[in-house]
């Protein structure tokens, strides 16, 4: 039998019973649709993640107060002696100015969650951030409309702010937010400046922020002194490793960290945290594909079914071809064909189903359809009908003629 014979013969046995054959190939279609989308979800997931991280700055390191941090060794301190080692505005000074060679800027920062207003609306859980002018510099933060505030805005405590994107859009859904005063926790701040829109980690939205001077969100809401994170800006991506020593060090002679201490402090490479989201997101999008590959798994177990009944049904032309001399080979080489195409065509119909879907976001998450998923998912449903097609196809092979005429 030819290629165009076998052609034919698949598409007849495939619209002999329309319904059958829809049927199996819907079981083909989610699966194949299933893994497609499942495994976009995921990589989008972790495309979201990434942004976020590299939003950071790959350059930078994040020192924060370690709340398991202490000095519990033989040579403990008193309650008191650890209370002042902790992270303030004068151990951020005393990095900058210690002219640490791979270390270009220090910014502190503190941060709490508030209540925003403006005269008409309001937004709750917003995050407050205290830092200093080099914040926009340092992170990529940067102010889309307006200007940040200065060094003067700073040492004068001044109530102005940057918002974020989404905020100033919340609060002012009708105009410009520049200018417009906001009332942060019953103080009135006024908006100097509006962030450009960022990528969010889903913990923390980005650009639901309220940015002011470090000085006046101490003074207002945080306490005096103490700051909750040191965001430390190497010269360079190379230079991080060399520039998180230098800081362990200064921050050990500053804070009194003997050799037996516990740091009361934590230091984050976003390099690292990067690459460890990275690999967590990988082993999580293997999961939802080995998911979805299951329903893939049940489609095939309905191919096999299928193509038993369509073998029985056709006992009589088995008998009939082979009666005319067909062998086993073309026989086995017909079933397969139909058993393949009704797969392929249960994975095309699968391909346009995610692709139709990877348009919508799914939880919050945009899907991101990977290059080899398609041409994966469509060479794995083909090799799952030939698969569960190959003992419906040699049952077929095997039978006598005369056996198969008999059965009619």
């Amino acid at each position: 039998m030819s290629l165009g014979e076998m052609l034919a013969s698949a598409f007849r046995g495939v619209t002999a019973n329309k319904l059958r054959s829809a049927l199996t190939m819907l079981g083909v279609m989610i699966g194949v649709a299933s893994v497609i989308l499942l495994l976009a979800v995921g990589n989008g997931s972790a495309q979201a993640v990434r942004d976020a991280i590299s939003s950071l700055g790959t350059n930078t390191l994040t020192v924060r107060a370690s709340s398991s941090g202490g000095f519990g060794g033989p040579g403990a301190q008193t309650s008191a002696a650890t209370a002042q080692k902790t992270l303030t505005t004068s151990v951020s000074d005393a990095l900058s100015t210690s002219g640490l060679g791979h270390v270009r800027a220090v910014v502190p920062q503190v941060s709490t969650t508030l209540t925003v207003s403006s005269a008409t609306v309001s937004a709750e859980s917003v995050s407050v951030i205290g830092t200093t002018p080099d914040y926009f510099d340092v992170t990529t933060a940067s102010v889309a409309s307006g200007s940040s505030f200065t060094d003067a805005d700073l040492t004068t405590s001044a109530k102005v702010a940057v918002i974020g994107s989404e905020l100033a859009t919340t609060l002012f859904p009708t105009g410009s937010a520049l200018g417009q005063s906001v009332t942060v926790d019953g103080t009135a701040f006024s908006v100097v400046g509006v962030l450009a829109a960022q990528s969010s980690t889903g913990v923390s939205d980005a650009n639901m922020v309220v940015v002011a001077p470090l000085s006046r969100v101490q003074r207002s809401y945080t306490g005096f002194d103490e700051v909750s994170t040191l965001t430390v800006e190497a010269i360079d991506s190379d230079s991080v490793a060399a520039a998180q020593g230098e800081v362990e060090i200064m921050l050990d002679q500053l804070l009194g960290v003997g050799e037996d201490d516990t740091a009361p402090y934590t230091v984050t490479d976003q390099s690292s945290l990067l690459e460890t989201q990275q690999e967590s997101a990988e082993s999580f999008t293997l999961l939802l594909g080995a998911v979805a590959a299951i329903s893939l798994l049940v489609g095939g177990i309905g191919v096999t079914n299928v193509m038993l009944v369509t073998v029985t049904e056709r006992t009589r032309e088995i008998g009939i071809r082979k009666a005319l001399g067909a062998t086993r080979g073309a026989i086995l080489g017909q079933f397969l064909f139909e058993a393949a195409a009704l797969t392929l065509l249960g994975g095309v119909l699968g391909v346009v189903a995610a692709l139709i879907g990877a348009q919508f976001e799914i939880n919050g998450t945009t899907p991101v359809v990977l290059d080899y998923s398609i041409p994966l998912a469509l060479g794995v449903s083909v090799a799952i009908g030939v698969f569960f097609g190959v003992y419906p196809a040699a049952r077929a092979a095997k039978l006598r003629p005369i056996q198969a005429l008999r059965a009619i």
